[in-house]
């Protein structure tokens, strides 16, 4: 233990600082989970979305999911976003989402493009790279 005053407040605020960021949720860098307060405002920006539609129970969800973060960091231009299709099935029924995970790429609202199945990563490297320009 220092004798230090000063050291002391630092090592203080730095424990408060860990403590804190430990309470908070960890979110994925870059994806957005959308539901029903936010999936329009985020689509219909002018600059494309592609929406991830998985469920937690789907395994080829799951197995896509590190892959469409990795992308995610490639391609700063496009906008990346899930929608969890058991906590949000009008969004779902809207879109005629019928098979997981299905991929959607949004641009001004309208839907531009649209894939279904774990295509992997050459899948959402071509739709992104169509749309990235």
């Amino acid at each position: 233990m220092s004798d230090d005053p000063e050291i002391e407040k630092i090592k203080q605020r730095k424990l408060e600082e860990m403590l804190r960021q430990q309470s908070q949720p960890k979110v994925e860098p870059g994806i957005i989970d959308l539901d029903e307060s936010n999936f329009d405002s985020i689509v219909s920006a002018e600059n494309p979305t592609l929406v991830d539609f998985w469920a937690e129970w789907c395994g080829p969800c799951k197995m896509m999911h590190p892959v469409f973060e990795s992308l995610a960091k490639k391609y700063p231009k496009i906008k990346f976003a899930r929608v969890n299709v058991d906590s949000n099935q009008n969004i779902s029924m809207r879109f005629a989402v019928q098979s997981i995970p299905t991929f959607i790429m949004f641009k001004s609202g309208q839907v531009v493009d649209k894939m279904m199945g774990a295509v992997g990563a050459p899948g959402i490297h071509m739709i992104c790279k169509k749309y990235s320009q």
